[in-house]
């Protein structure tokens, strides 16, 4: 079972990677579950025709005990198999906590060992630093991490700290950071900034994703562009199918990773990237 880790920026495009992702790999003939871990719970909309499914947190709430599996996991059009961890209402509460609980329950519930999925996608927020939040890499659940990044600053900012978090655990023999997923956002030398950050993130780029009006679409519709479109009809689903591909042409990581060293100051140096690309 492929345990991979989807973390970026909030806003950058990362849960519509995610889902395109997944149903691309289930079009391969994969099983896979995608886990959203927002607060927002909007992962697994796009694979559920726009619809928001009920969240972990709020079905542990409303059913206790009586909870069973089959209200927290809900299979799409797609084949793939979606929940969403969910969170407090805003201001109020931990959502970092959340993600914890509602992998307490999964693993309670015995999810993986009743669906056996061949892939579990964690659909993760990357701006926020708590222990939550780094559940799906510092908890050992997945094996494998992705970051959803563009060329503009901030993103970039948070595929470094993102990296440097991986970094920490690694002697742990958590996860690994195996790619950068290029959502482009055409903004003007936007692959040679990218590129030029890499040394400092400490990872080469594993796709690009063109920035195209096909996903604007799909999403209109709530729907990912493997249904959107029919085979033939989208250069996305051929740029996804891609990427699912290379993902599962990966190796995968041993349980125990070797120590290794980083750049220290990668602010410094990840600045002086982005200048340059100027």
């Amino acid at each position: 079972m492929r345990k991979i880790a989807i973390y970026g920026k909030g806003g950058i495009g990362k849960s519509t990677t995610t889902s395109n992702l997944s149903a691309a790999l289930a079009s391969l003939g994969q099983r896979v579950l995608q886990i959203g871990c927002d607060p927002k719970a909007d992962s697994t909309k796009n694979l559920m025709g726009g619809a928001r499914i009920p969240t972990v947190l709020d079905q542990i709430i409303a059913k206790g005990a009586e909870l069973k599996l089959e209200d927290i996991i809900f299979e799409s059009n797609t084949s793939v198999l979606c929940c969403e961890a969910g969170g407090p209402a805003p201001g109020v509460g931990c959502a970092g906590r959340g993600i914890i609980s509602a992998f307490e329950k999964l693993e309670e519930l015995k999810a993986y060992e009743t669906y056996k999925p061949d892939i579990i996608l964690y659909d993760v927020l990357g701006d926020v630093v708590c222990g939550g939040f780094a559940m799906p890499i510092r908890g050992g659940y997945a094996r494998e991490v992705y970051i959803v990044s563009s060329g503009e600053m901030m993103s970039l900012y948070a595929a470094c700290n993102i990296s440097k978090a991986i970094d920490n655990f690694k002697d742990r023999g958590y996860a690994r950071l195996s790619g950068l997923i290029l959502n482009s956002k055409n903004i003007e030398n936007e692959e040679t900034i990218v590129r030029q950050a890499l040394p400092e993130i400490g990872t080469e780029i594993i796709q690009v994703i063109p920035r195209c009006g096909e996903i604007q679409t799909a999403e209109h519709g709530g729907m990912t562009v493997f249904e959107a479109f029919n085979e033939g009809d989208s250069k996305m689903r051929e740029v996804y199918l891609e990427l699912a591909k290379k993902i599962l042409a990966q190796e995968v990581p041993e349980e125990k990773s070797a120590a290794s060293d980083k750049p220290t100051s990668r602010r410094q140096g990840l600045a002086s990237a982005l200048r340059r690309g100027r």
